[in-house]
């Protein structure tokens, strides 16, 4: 926001912790590690799209 000047004190300093906030969690992502655990998610997602459907079972079990 430009008009920083037209702010309340109270409400610039919200915006500020909140822009710090939100780059807080973009820079969680960044650790070093969230590599491979982002390729181990995409790995399971590709995983799962190849993947037949489970068959539906023919007779359900009465205690269920």
């Amino acid at each position: 926001m430009d008009d920083d000047e037209d702010l309340d004190p109270r409400e610039a300093a919200r915006l500020k912790r909140r822009d710090h906030e939100a780059e807080a969690e973009r820079r969680e992502l960044l650790r070093p590690g969230m590599g491979k655990v982002f390729k181990q998610i995409t790995d399971t997602w590709e995983r799962e799209a190849t993947r037949p459907p489970k068959a539906e079972p023919k007779h359900k079990n009465p205690r269920d």
